[in-house]
């Protein structure tokens, strides 16, 4: 195959757009189906870091992305009667580089890889792919509006609960890790006259966090708490989620009886588990797998949208550079795969240590914290891993 091919994509969130530019790029006629009705503006904050940074570097789309950077100035930390432990610099946190690692509504990093691409690909929105069939010589596909059609390659970039993978590779609960925690997210009004600014109240196997962006009159609000099973029941079930979040939280201090409040009566309430996804291969045939989909490393790492930039990346330079799909598929992984797993480890080594779910575990976290603030001066370490990107493979 050489790279005219006509490649259909599944998701046109992060990574979806990304790879779509990139095949763009290498002389693929490349079609992007999403499941929404339009993209999705606003949205909570995202990292882009390390060597996502120059993905979207070479994009183009670097100097927009800076001015969108929410630049958050403080992060401060209480305890259970809303007492402060510690306020410290965000990058002093996260471990992220300052001045080097971006933070952006996620829909502002959507907007503008879609503005990349978007008189160059295809986009079907209020759309998505019903069936898969491979037993040709390309992939024949069923829209859920009717439509049908043949395409050299599918990517899915649908996200963690993907339905790509679910109909190639079979149900999600064969490559889930689920890491024990679960998470409600949901916007409120900002009556705290917070700005550009994070306040997280901890308790062992609770924390509650308002975010303010900037100086609007909005906050994001983040519940998490620990679970040691995942609570099935309510993963589908809306009214369920409110009941179990509500539960948890009964008799919290701090203002997080409002936030629970507030919480009941959002319609932009997102509830999901901590999870990861992790599979033995991310292609089957002519379909392949990137970003979430495929290597989900979770909210813990702060990397989901740096992997999904990054993969993307190095799917469609792997697709450029080798004429047999199979070839392809075996250089994206192998080229990225390491990659993938020592973020993913990050659960492992120290990630979530925000969320200590033992007393002892929480003030060990809360000494490291004051021992952060009397060291000002420490170059914080970056909490992730680089990966040395090729450069992209010039079209044909």
């Amino acid at each position: 195959m050489t790279p005219t091919g006509e490649v259909l994509i599944s998701g046109a969130s992060i990574s979806g757009p990304a790879l779509a530019y990139w095949l763009h790029r290498s002389g693929f006629a490349v079609t992007v189906v999403e499941k929404a009705g339009a993209l999705r503006d606003g949205g909570y904050p995202i990292d882009i870091r390390g060597t996502a940074t120059e993905v979207v570097r070479r994009m183009g789309i670097l100097p927009r992305l800076r001015d969108a950077h929410v630049d958050s100035r403080r992060c401060t930390f209480l305890d259970a009667d809303g007492s402060e432990v510690a306020s410290l610099s965000p990058s002093a946190v996260a471990g992220g580089v300052e001045g080097q690692d971006l933070e952006v509504r996620r829909g502002d990093l959507a907007t503008a890889l879609y503005g990349s691409v978007r008189d160059d690909v295809e986009f079907l929105f209020d759309d998505s792919i019903d069936t898969l069939d491979q037993s040709g010589h390309g992939v024949d596909v069923t829209f859920h509006s009717g439509r049908r059609r043949t395409f050299d390659l599918v990517v899915g970039a649908d996200g963690m609960h993907s339905q790509t993978r679910e109909s190639v590779f079979g149900p999600e609960e064969r490559f889930h890790r689920y890491l024990g925690y679960c998470f409600a997210i949901f916007t409120m009004p900002n009556t705290f006259g917070l700005s550009r600014e994070v306040m997280m109240w901890n308790t062992p196997g609770r924390a509650a966090a308002l975010y303010a962006v900037g100086d609007d009159d909005e906050l994001h609000a983040f519940l998490t708490f620990h679970q040691p099973e995942p609570p099935i029941d309510a993963l589908r079930n809306p009214e369920a989620q409110r009941d179990l979040v509500a539960a948890v939280f009964a008799g919290a201090g701090w203002e997080v009886p409002g936030m629970v409040g507030a919480m009941r009566d959002a319609d932009d309430l997102f509830f999901d588990t901590a999870g990861q996804i992790r599979m033995p291969h991310w292609s089957s045939g002519r379909v392949a797998l990137v970003g979430d989909a495929a290597y989900a490393p979770s909210f813990l790492t702060g990397q989901g949208s740096s992997l999904a930039l990054v993969g993307a990346y190095v799917l469609a330079n792997a697709l450029a550079t080798n004429r047999d799909h199979t070839a392809a598929f075996a250089a994206y992984e192998r080229d990225v795969r390491e990659f993938v797993a020592m973020n993913q480890a990050l659960v492992d080594n120290g990630g979530a240590r925000l969320f200590p779910t033992t007393a002892r575990a929480l003030e060990q976290r809360n000494t490291m914290l004051r021992g952060l603030v009397t060291l000002p001066s420490a170059t914080p370490r970056p909490a992730h891993s680089a990966l040395t990107l090729p450069e992209f493979a010039p079209m044909p």
